[in-house]
Formats: structure tokens, C-alpha cells, sequence
């Protein structure tokens, strides 16, 4: 099989679907890699890496596209990429489909068969293709949240752990996932005093026990996110549906109850957000005010971190990636259960549930 990686066009964004170590075990298998020219630059490897492991650099995406029976990415493909797609061609890759209908519509068009990083699931339901990245993003924002707290960046002028003699700032997150659990665990490191929240009653035991001693579980209703919303001066939304729309859990009314100043981080934004106010932000314009409050909704946190994410990444999709080279994605996907509910649409039909329920369309169940 010719399995591709092209360069992300997506702004700011420097991670590479695969290291030269992933090409390298791919090649080892008998297949051929085809790595764009420069993908790999912004996560730290050269094209040079790439050719010692015996991959092949093309001079464009849209010949790395022509030429791939399987197309490796990080994030979506965008517009400019819609045209480069062939029927029936796999793509592995992270696409949050319930957050964009125009995606959605495109890939129908294309008829690709568009394998979905963030619902590959375990038999315990557990995501391992989204978890990497969900811990990344997860550290990354109590990191983002402290430097947008500061007053010349907009915020209130907390200091998230404060100083003898002051109060350390209130952190309120929403979800005890991976996202949520990592994002505690950073902020109570800051000395921030810390609620996190989540509606599964054990996972809330299980955290009381693993967290340290300034984090407080609460659970997760209205009434209770309102009253925490009003005394936090940074909220984390870490709330994750697998494959399907976040629901709003942070309203728009919220909002005028809140601290002036406060700071928003809402994770969930490649699933259209938990945060009502929340629209996709990038890392050069991160930002944007609503109601006093500072709203930072990056939709690729671990883009900025590129070479940690990149391995993480590639340490987590690579075993997948050989099973669909070496079985084609029809007989892998028969044989690995977790692959299977990876299947988001083939040949122009939508066959993952929460997809087509997200925007009101057809919906097959897959069969092999």
C-alpha cells in the first residue's frame, strides 16, 4: 500500500501525522511511504529524516494525494484540500465531523472512507486515539489560562497559585476525562484551588482519591456549574461525546454572572464546544472577549507543542495505521472491533450514528 502524509495547511498548525520512526516500521512492512516535502519540518524532522528511513518526498499534496492509496493527517482536510481527495481512498486522520456540516457534506462528496482518530474505541470505551492529545491539550490549558489571567493579556491579573498572603485563583473544570483529569492536575500544580466536575458519580470517587489535597469533585448539574462559574476566575471546558456535538454546559446567561476578567479555555471546541459563547480560535488569534469574560478556543492546542504531540501521536496511531496497510481498511476493520467504530463514512454514505443525528442525515450502519 502507498500510505501518504501531507504537509497541514491548517493555520499555525506545525504537527506531522507521522515521525520518521512510523515511516520506517510502514516501510519495514513492505509498503511505500510518500511524505510532502517539508511536512515534517515544523515538528523537528527534516526531510533528510524521512529519506534515511527509506520514505520517498514529494514535491506537492496534490501529488501525494494522487499517488496514496491511504492519506495519514493531524487535523481535518480543509477546503483547499476537498478537491484533492479520490473515491474510495482511506483517510486516517482526526475529523470531529458533528462540528461541521460543510466537512461532513465534502467528504460525502468526495466518497472517501474517512477513518475518524476520535472514535477508534477500546472495548472499555476508552478513545486511545484521542487520549494523547487530550492530555496535551488537557496541560496545555491551565498553562494558556494563567498566561490570559495576567492584565496585559486581557484578564483579571490573577496569579493562578497566588502568594502568601493572597488567595490562589478559583479553576472550575468540566469533565473528569482524560481532558479534565490532566487540566486538574496542572492547576492544582500551579497551587490554584480547583473544582472539577463530572455527572458519573464513580468517576468522581476515583479522582477524589488520585488528586491532591486542593481539589475538590463536585457534580456535575446546572444549578451546581452556575454557582462555580460565579467564583472562578478561569473555566476549562473538557467535555467529550465520542463523535458526537458537546452539549452547552457554560450558557450565554452564565456569562453576565461570571467575574470580570474571568478566563474561558474551552478544549471542547473541536466538538463545537461546551461553552455556549465558544466558535473556533487559532494560535494567532486566540482570543476574543464576550460579555467581559475572555474567551480562548484554540481548535488545535497541541499544535503548538508540535514535537511532543507528533510522537505522542504517532505512538498511538502507528499500530493502527500498519493493521490498515497490511489488511486494507475492510479486513482490518472486521478484525479490530476498535477500528471499526473508527468508520465515520463510506463512498458517500455516513455510517457512525452521532454524525448523522448531529445534522439531521441519512444514516447506514456499517456492515463487512
Amino acid at each position: 500500500m502507498i500510505i501518504g502524509v501531507p504537509r497541514e495547511i491548517k493555520p499555525n498548525e506545525n504537527r506531522v501525522a507521522l515521525t520518521p520512526g512510523g515511516a520506517e516500521l510502514l516501510i519495514a512492512n513492505k509498503h511505500t511511504v510518500i511524505i510532502e516535502k517539508d511536512a515534517g519540518v515544523g515538528s523537528g524532522f527534516s526531510d533528510e529524516m524521512y529519506i534515511r528511513t527509506g520514505a520517498k518526498i514529494i514535491p506537492t499534496a496534490a501529488e501525494v494525494y494522487g499517488q496514496a492509496d491511504m492519506i495519514m493527517k493531524v487535523k481535518e482536510p480543509i477546503a483547499p484540500e476537498y478537491g484533492l481527495i479520490k473515491e474510495n481512498q482511506v483517510l486516517f486522520t482526526y475529523f470531529h465531523f458533528a462540528a461541521s456540516r460543510e466537512l461532513t457534506d465534502a467528504m460525502i462528496k468526495a466518497k472517501a472512507i474517512c477513518i475518524a482518530y476520535e472514535t477508534v474505541m477500546k472495548p472499555d470505551n476508552s478513545l486511545p486515539l484521542l487520549i494523547p492529545m487530550s492530555e496535551v491539550a488537557g496541560r496545555m490549558a491551565p498553562q494558556e489560562g494563567a498566561k490570559y489571567l495576567e492584565r496585559t493579556m486581557g484578564g483579571r491579573g490573577v496569579l493562578l497559585g497566588g502568594v502568601p498572603g493572597t488567595e490562589p485563583a478559583n479553576v472550575l473544570v468540566l469533565g473528569g476525562g482524560i481532558v479534565g483529569t490532566n487540566a486538574a492536575k496542572i492547576a492544582a500544580g500551579f497551587g490554584a484551588k480547583v473544582t472539577i466536575m463530572d455527572n458519573n458519580l464513580y468517576r468522581l470517587r476515583y479522582l477524589d482519591d488520585v488528586m491532591a489535597k486542593n481539589v475538590n469533585t463536585v457534580m456535575s448539574t446546572p444549578d451546581n456549574i452556575r454557582r462555580h462559574a460565579q467564583q472562578a476566575d478561569l473555566v476549562i471546558g473538557a467535555v467529550l461525546i465520542a463523535g458526537a456535538k458537546a452539549p452547552h454546559l457554560i450558557t450565554k446567561d452564565m456569562l453576565s454572572t461570571m467575574k470580570h476578567g474571568a478566563v474561558v479555555v474551552d478544549v471542547s471546541v473541536d466538538q463545537g464546544g461546551c461553552i455556549e459563547t465558544c466558535k473556533p480560535t487559532t494560535h494567532e488569534n486566540p482570543t476574543y472577549v464576550v460579555d467581559g469574560i475572555l474567551h480562548y478556543c484554540v481548535a488545535n492546542m497541541p499544535g503548538a507543542v508540535p514535537y511532543t504531540s507528533t510522537v505522542a501521536l504517532t505512538n498511538a496511531t502507528l499500530p493502527y495505521a500498519i493493521q490498515l496497510a497490511n489488511k486494507g481498511w475492510e479486513k482490518a476493520c472486521l478484525d479490530n472491533l476498535e477500528l471499526y467504530y473508527g468508520v465515520n463514512t463510506v463512498s458517500g454514505t455516513i455510517v457512525y450514528q452521532a454524525v448523522a443525528e448531529a445534522f439531521d442525515m441519512p444514516y447506514s450502519e456499517l456492515k463487512l
